[in-house]
């Protein structure tokens, strides 16, 4: 009987993560709790302002490496749920693949809690705060680039950055940022064309 539940479960979860509601309501929840985690950590600030705008800093940070290791190691790994997900994805890049959409704000939630433990109250809710804000901006960015033509040079520069990542998937892991893609050098370079005077000075310096 567990083993029917749970089979129902797995089936309902798997259901409600490829359906547009889910993805929709999940942006603004990601949004919504990543602001109250800021909100409460700078309402309660306990460790100064400087500090506090530094755990924002660094929180975001270290939300661009877990993007990228999530991204590389994981969304393309050879087996689980996140790699079977993410093969969907680029099968269907305008699909509505996206985790329940309480489970980030839950997961934010529970890191506050633990972090709580061993550091000051204010930033623990700062650090995951600033967590949730860069997972918020992922999945907002990531279905804009899907969803939108942009006009403006730079934000196309942006979006043609991941669009690269699903012709060569093993390049340009970064969706927020292009950053650990340049430190770990996976950044996609284009191959340097040869010019025709090319040719002709190497005939030349043959001959």
């Amino acid at each position: 009987m567990a083993g029917f539940r749970l089979d129902v479960l797995r089936v309902s979860l798997a259901r409600l993560s490829t359906a547009r509601l889910n993805a929709r309501v999940g942006l603004v929840a990601d949004a919504l709790i990543s602001l109250i985690l800021l909100g409460s950590g700078l309402w309660r600030n306990e460790i100064g302002g400087a500090i506090a705008v530094a755990t924002i800093f660094c929180g975001l940070i270290l939300f661009s490496l877990v993007e990228y290791v999530f991204h590389r190691w994981l969304f393309h790994g050879y087996v689980g749920l996140m790699a079977q997900g993410h093969r969907r994805h680029h099968d269907d890049p305008a699909g509505y693949d996206a985790l329940p959409f309480f489970m980030p704000p839950l997961a934010m939630l529970a890191l506050a809690g633990g972090l709580a433990v061993f550091a000051p109250t204010s930033i623990a809710l700062l650090l995951s705060g600033a967590l949730g804000a860069g997972y918020a901006a992922y999945g907002l960015g990531h279905t804009v680039i899907h969803g939108k033509r942009f006009q403006q040079p730079l934000a196309r520069r942006w979006a043609a950055n991941h669009h690269i990542h699903h012709r060569h998937p093993d390049r340009n892991f970064g969706v927020t940022t292009p950053l650990w893609d340049i430190v770990l050098g996976t950044r996609y370079v284009p191959a340097r064309e040869t010019m025709p005077s090319d040719n002709c000075g190497e005939r030349a310096q043959r001959s």
